[in-house]
């Protein structure tokens, strides 16, 4: 079988893609993850609240007052530079270890810092930038379509700082989901990943406190992405990647038919280890084979919204009499 597919102008020798997190932040787990199967590995985001972080824990730790500007502003340059330049050591280090795509991840808070960062990442040598862009709109000031076009000002302004591949990873939060999408689309961005599983909330009541909630995707969350994988892949003018709830080579070929270009894998890496990898590979090579594929790029999309039978099911969004009439 030729599992071969092409992803933010990346030729790919299988759909499987290492996503972000903390098993990418190394250069050991990065040449595990392409010794086990993965055909590009996005490394862990670099995160400018978490260099905020670092700045503030080592305030702490030295007991500064706000009565020295001086030592605070040294600080705040060298934990800056530090964090910055150890994730630009990651992408050197990486990109000498793997002939795969190494392909950076960057979340920003303020507009400089994602134009900033962006070049820095290039200069080290990343193939691609995948901005990892989650804006949570709760405030009330926001009016309808604003956050939207935050996206797009986050865009623009990185696609005019670099010349390497981009792609956005996006949660499901939009007023016009489609046509936020279409958009970014046209921008000149290689790829959308769908979706960005979001930090989530709990409340311990006994305690009474907030505490994080399901770390791990699970595999029934992925009924969310594939529905709007089926609905955008023939609508809009970049590659398709999925991610959330993709836990085995069922979940894969799912999102292939759909109409994903490639899959981004994690929780899955983090619960069964490296070989699941090639687990999910092999379910998929038997699949084609059973069902006559011979390229992945026979089998991507037969499932999207413009070929299957009964395109309504993606769109309908209420259950009708006791489940009957869904097919």
């Amino acid at each position: 079988m030729n599992l071969a597919t092409k992803y933010m102008g990346f030729q790919l020798k299988n759909p499987i893609i290492a996503g972000s997190s903390g098993m990418t932040n190394s250069v050991e787990n990065i040449i595990e993850f392409e010794k086990h199967g993965a055909a590009a590995v996005i490394l862990k985001s670099l995160f400018e609240e978490q260099i905020n972080l670092h700045y503030h824990e080592k305030l702490s730790e030295l007991k500064l007052e706000s009565t020295y500007p001086e030592a605070e502003e040294y600080i705040s340059h060298h934990t800056h530079v530090k964090d910055v330049e150890d994730y630009l050591e990651l992408i050197r280090s990486a990109k000498k270890a793997v002939s795969i795509p190494v392909i950076a991840s960057l979340n920003c808070v303020s507009e400089s810092e994602w134009t900033f960062f962006a070049k820095e990442i290039e200069l080290a040598g990343a193939d691609g930038i995948e901005l990892n862009i989650f804006i949570l709109p709760s405030d009330t000031n926001l009016l309808c379509g604003q956050v939207e076009e935050m996206y797009l000002d986050i865009v623009n302004d990185v696609m005019k700082k670099v010349s390497i591949p981009v792609s956005i990873k996006v949660s499901s939060y939009f007023s016009g989901m489609a046509r936020s999408m279409l958009r970014y689309s046209f921008s000149g961005i290689k790829g959308i990943v769908l979706f960005n599983r979001f930090y989530s909330t709990d409340i311990d009541i006994e305690h009474m406190k907030t505490t994080p909630a399901n770390l791990y995707s699970n595999p029934n969350e992925i009924y969310h992405p594939l529905r709007w994988i089926a609905l955008l892949s023939d609508r809009i003018y970049c590659d398709i990647a999925a991610s959330t709830g993709i836990h085995d080579g069922e979940a894969l070929v799912k999102v292939l038919l759909a109409g994903a270009k490639a899959a981004q894998v994690c929780s899955v890496i983090y619960q069964k280890g490296f070989p699941v990898i090639r687990e999910m590979l092999t379910f998929l090579e038997k699949y084609m084979d059973r069902k006559g594929f011979s390229t992945l790029d026979e089998m991507i999309g037969k499932m999207s919204i413009r070929n299957v039978e009964n395109p309504a099911a993606y769109e309908r969004v209420q259950f009708m009499k006791n489940f009957s009439g869904i097919e």
